[in-house]
């Protein structure tokens, strides 16, 4: 089996085990009964994830970034960035949305302490598809910055529609708006700041005058 096969397979036997893991978790039973559903036989999900159920979480989460950037990649050129953000997180949503439960599975399964280091992984990667996604080429101390406060906004959208019983995660849709809403606000605090902070005089420069070396030919150490 080639590569492209390899991971058509274990997408296949992933979107088939869905309807399984609200009666049975994401467990090699749940996965036994996807082989089956995608017309393999059992025996094919552990040769197709080694490593076990937290394995296939990992490839549904690989599946729900990549609708959440082909979702972004489909926008008008001219769409601005925090509604190419937004899109992103919504058609992350709508594609786990028909498996509600299987998602929230997976989030408990990611949370146990031993997977703790693959659900920040997971949560990064998806983070860092939907930047690049939207067309931020940020290189600097941003790159990093940005990443942690849509980890954060993502987190809490997610765990705000666990509970959301709207139609359409109407109320889940809201709280994001708001959510970006008050980052929007936050980062252009902080950007009037630092201009104002950048046009006050430099205290070092104001301290140079009274040094007590200043004028003896050499610079000393702060």
């Amino acid at each position: 089996m080639d590569t492209a096969s390899w991971h058509k397979a274990r997408e296949a036997l992933v979107a088939a085990a869905l309807p399984h893991v609200p009666f049975d978790g994401w467990t090699e039973r749940a996965l036994a009964a996807g082989a089956r559903g995608a017309g393999m036989e059992p025996a094919e999900a552990a040769r197709l994830f080694p490593r076990g159920p937290v394995e296939a979480i990992e490839v549904y989460s690989a599946m729900a970034d990549r609708a959440m950037a082909e979702a972004v990649a489909a926008l008008p050129a001219e769409t601005k960035m925090r509604e190419r953000i937004a899109a992103g997180i919504r058609a992350r949503l709508d594609f786990v949305a028909p498996h509600k439960e299987a998602a929230r599975r997976a989030t408990s399964a990611l949370a146990l302490p031993h997977n703790a280091p693959i659900g920040l992984r997971l949560l990064y990667r998806t983070v860092d598809a939907l930047w690049y996604a939207a067309g931020d080429k940020a290189t600097d101390f941003n790159f990093y910055t940005k990443r942690a406060i849509l980890a954060a906004i993502c987190s809490a959208t997610f765990l705000y529609w666990f509970n959301d019983r709207s139609i359409d995660h109407a109320a889940t849709l809201n709280f994001l708006e708001r959510r970006l809403d008050e980052h929007a606000r936050l980062h252009g605090a902080m950007e009037r700041l630092k201009q104002r902070v950048g046009k006050l005089p430099n205290p070092f420069v104001f301290a140079e005058r009274f040094r007590p070396d200043r004028g003896r030919g050499r610079r000393g150490t702060l």
